[in-house]
Order: C-alpha cells, then structure tokens, then sequence
C-alpha cells in the first residue's frame, strides 16, 4: 500500500494536523520526514499525525519521527500520535517510545 499524508493546521489549536495513510517505510521515509519538518519550519506549532489509516511503521520511519520530535523539542513542542492501531502501538511500547510521544484517541497511553 503506496504511502500519503494530508497536512491541515488547525489556527484555532495552533496544531498542524498530519493525516497518514499506508506504509512509512524506507521508501517513503525522506519524503514524510522533508515535507514535515519544511511545513513545521514555515509554522513552529505541535503536531499530530493522524494514523488511523497508517497500515504500517518500520524502523526508519520511526527513526524519522524520533528525528522531527528532537526539532519540536528545541522549540518547546510536541508530536501528538492519534488513533494508533493497536499492533502499532505494540511497536512503540517495545521500543520504549511510547515514553517520548503524546497519544490520543482510542489507544492512549497512560
């Protein structure tokens, strides 16, 4: 499954939402990474990336959203993650960054 990504910003949040659909794998990875971090640099605001139809995260995709939380966290923001599915959220507990990201949604971590 091809991967996509629709970007709204919420003035009223002051969020940019990150809609993401298929697979963030090495071969969508420099694109999903360059085009975030280009609209976050135009808009410092939190982000949430909306993974309700993210299929599939492999480690380079992970590595790239670890890469644009470290930008967030020198402007003082956040990544949000909403509605993980629940094999990906297993994912993020084993790789302990279910401790660094915020979540929303039907999966939230507590």
């Amino acid at each position: 499954m091809a991967f996509e990504m629709d970007f709204l910003f919420d003035e009223k949040e002051n969020l940019l939402n990150v809609k993401l659909s298929g697979e963030l794998d090495i071969y969508s990875v420099n694109d999903f990474k360059n085009r975030v971090l280009e609209l976050y640099t135009q808009r410092k605001s939190d982000i949430q990336f909306d993974c309700t139809k993210l299929e599939y995260i492999d480690s380079t995709g992970l590595g790239a959203m670890v890469s644009i939380l470290k930008v967030l966290k020198d402007d003082n923001k956040s990544i949000y993650l909403y509605n993980l599915k629940t094999s990906l959220m297993k994912l993020f507990k084993i790789t302990k960054l279910d401790e660094i990201f915020k979540f929303r949604g039907e999966n939230d971590v507590q």
